[in-house]
C-alpha cells in the first residue's frame, strides 16, 4: 500500500525561492531508493508560510532505511545553512503521514 510522507516546512517570505533552488540542486538524489514512489515541493499560493514535501513510498520501511541512508544524510548536508539573505530557509517542521485510502479512476496507487 502505498505511504505518503509530508513535511511541512515553515519557510520565512524571502526565502522560498532558496528553499526551491536548494531542492531543485539536489533533484533525483531519492529515486534509486529502494521503494520510492515520487516527489514534489509544493509552493503556498496563499498566505500560508508552510511549503509541502511531499514523497510517495511502498511502505514505512523502504521510507525509514532512505532515512537512515547515506544519501539521505548526503542530501541533507548543510539544510541548515542561511539563505543568502543571512536567515534561516526554514525556521520549523513537521513531518506528517498518510497512506492512500482511496484513489480516483485514473489515479496512481
Amino acid at each position: 500500500m502505498t505511504i505518503l510522507k509530508i513535511n511541512a516546512i515553515t519557510v520565512p517570505a524571502d526565502s522560498g525561492d532558496e528553499l526551491a533552488q536548494r531542492f531543485a540542486a539536489r533533484a533525483g538524489a531519492v529515486d534509486g531508493q529502494d521503494g520510492f514512489e515520487g516527489f514534489e515541493l509544493l509552493r503556498p499560493t496563499d498566505d500560508r508560510t508552510q511549503w509541502l514535501v511531499v514523497t510517495r513510498w511502498r511502505d514505512t520501511e523502504s521510507f525509514e532505511a532512505w532515512m537512515t541512508s547515506a544519501s539521505f544524510a548526503h542530501g541533507h548536508a548543510g539544510a541548515d545553512k542561511p539563505a543568502a539573505h543571512g536567515t534561516p530557509v526554514s525556521t520549523a517542521s513537521e513531518l506528517w503521514s498518510y497512506e492512500v485510502a482511496i484513489t480516483a479512476p485514473g489515479g496512481a496507487a
